[in-house]
C-alpha cells in the first residue's frame, strides 16, 4: 500500500490542516462569489483585490498592500528595490532565510542583490548580530516567526533594537511575514505593533490563511507601486488574480481569529510531549504554532514507524521528515492546525505515545 493510500486510510491526521479537494474548494469560492457579488479584477484593478489589499495593509498598520503572484518574488523584488536605492550595498539575511534554503540562488542568478549570511542559524537574531556588521547594509530581512528552527521568534526587546538600529542607519527593514499570522498569538500582540518599524513586509494568502497562493506586500504608496510594475515586469500580473484573492478572501478573518486557539493547542501537544523525553522538541516552549520533533532513529527507520502507526492504528504522525545533524537522527515539523485542534485529547495522548513507544524499541 503507497503512502497516499495509507493516509487516505487514517483516521487521526495530527500535522496541519485538513486539505480541500479541488470541488470543495471551488464550490465554497462560487458560494461566496455569488452572495458577495463579486467580479473579476483586470489586471489587478478592480473592487474584490483592491478591497483586500486596502484591508490587509490597514491590519497591519501601513499605507498601501499590493497582490503578487509568489511570495518568492515578493521578497527578492521588495528587496531588489531597497538595494537600489542605498548604492546596492549588500542584504543581511539569517542562514536559514527562505531566499537561501528554498530559492534556487536567485538573488545571486537574477542579479537581484548581494546578500550576507549573518547570526547563528540554530537561533533567531540578537540585535547585536545585526549591530556587529562591520559591512555597511542596504537591508536586513527578518523572518517571523523563523519556519527553519521550529517557528522561533527574535526576542521582543531585540526585535525593538534591530528596528532602532536599522532606522538610525538608514537600512531597509523587510520583513519576511509568510507566517505572521501565527505570530501574533506567540508574541501576545497585534499584527500592526510587530509590524511597526518594518519599511515593508511580505504576507502568504496560502500557508496560514488557507488559499490557493499568493501573497501580499506591504509598505510606503510609493515603495508599494514600484513594486507593483516590477511584479508586471517579471511577469507577475496575470488578467485576472481575483481566483487566488477569493480563495484567501473568504476565509481570512476565520484563520485569523482561530490563531489563538491553535497556540493554545500547541502548548497543549507540548505538555503532552514532555512526558516522553524520547522526543526532544525545538523550540524549548512553543513562540508560534508549530514545533520540530526530533527523533533518535534514521530518516528512514522514522518513515518505517510512520507506516507501521498509520497501518496498525489510523495515526498519520508527520507528512515529510529531514536527516538530523547527528547520525540516526531525524526531526520533522508539526504545523498545529485544524486536524489537531479537532482530534481529542485522549487520541493526541495515544498517538504521542505510541510514537515514542516506537521509538525506544527502535533504539533498545
Amino acid at each position: 500500500m503507497s503512502d497516499t493510500e495509507l493516509l487516505a486510510r487514517c483516521t487521526t491526521i495530527l500535522p496541519g490542516h485538513r486539505p480541500r479537494r479541488p470541488a470543495e474548494m471551488f464550490s465554497a469560492m462560487a458560494a461566496w462569489c455569488e452572495a458577495n457579488a463579486i467580479s473579476h479584477d483586470v489586471y489587478g484593478e478592480g473592487a474584490l483585490i483592491q478591497d483586500f489589499e486596502r484591508k490587509v495593509a490597514e491590519l497591519l498598520g501601513f499605507e498601501a498592500a499590493v497582490f503578487c503572484i509568489s511570495g518568492t518574488m515578493t521578497q527578492v523584488t521588495a528587496l531588489r528595490l531597497a538595494v537600489a536605492e542605498r548604492g546596492k550595498a549588500p542584504v543581511a539575511l539569517h542562514p536559514t532565510s527562505h531566499i537561501f534554503v528554498h530559492e534556487g540562488s536567485n538573488y545571486q542568478l537574477l542579479n537581484h542583490f548581494d546578500a550576507l549570511s549573518v547570526g547563528d542559524r540554530h537561533r533567531p537574531w540578537t540585535a547585536a548580530d545585526i549591530i556587529g556588521i562591520p559591512d555597511r547594509l542596504s537591508a536586513v530581512s527578518l523572518e517571523i516567526p523563523m519556519r527553519e528552527i521550529g517557528g522561533q521568534l527574535s526576542d521582543w526587546d531585540e526585535l525593538q533594537a534591530i528596528k532602532a538600529h536599522c532606522r538610525e542607519q538608514n537600512i531597509h527593514l523587510h520583513m519576511d511575514g509568510a507566517r505572521l499570522w501565527e505570530a501574533a498569538a506567540g508574541y501576545g500582540r497585534p499584527l500592526a505593533e510587530i509590524a511597526a518599524g518594518f519599511d515593508s513586509v511580505y504576507v502568504s494568502l496560502y500557508k496560514g490563511i488557507g488559499g490557493l497562493g499568493g501573497a501580499m506586500l506591504l509598505g510606503s504608496r510609493e515603495f508599494v507601486a514600484r513594486a507593483a510594475k516590477w511584479f508586471a515586469r517579471q511577469g507577475g500580473k496575470l488578467v485576472h488574480q481575483s481566483p487566488y484573492v477569493v480563495a484567501a478572501a473568504m476565509q481570512f478573518d476565520a484563520r485569523l481569529a482561530s490563531m489563538p486557539a491553535l497556540f493554545r493547542r500547541t502548548q497543549f501537544l507540548y505538555e503532552v510531549l514532555r512526558d516522553h523525553p524520547v522526543i526532544k522538541v525545538n523550540p524549548a516552549a512553543p513562540q508560534a504554532n508549530m514545533l520540530h520533533l526530533h527523533l533518535p532513529v534514521s530518516r528512514e527507520r522514522a518513515l518505517a514507524i510512520r507506516r507501521k502507526l498509520a497501518a496498525e492504528h489510523g495515526i498519520w504522525i508527520f507528512h515529510r521528515i529531514n536527516h538530523g545533524v547527528l547520525p540516526d537522527t531525524s526531526y520533522f515539523e508539526c504545523y498545529v492546525g485544524d486536524n489537531l485542534l479537532d482530534t481529542p485529547d485522549g487520541r493526541v495522548r495515544e498517538a504521542v505515545a505510541l510514537l515514542a513507544a516506537e521509538l525506544a524499541a527502535a533504539i533498545e
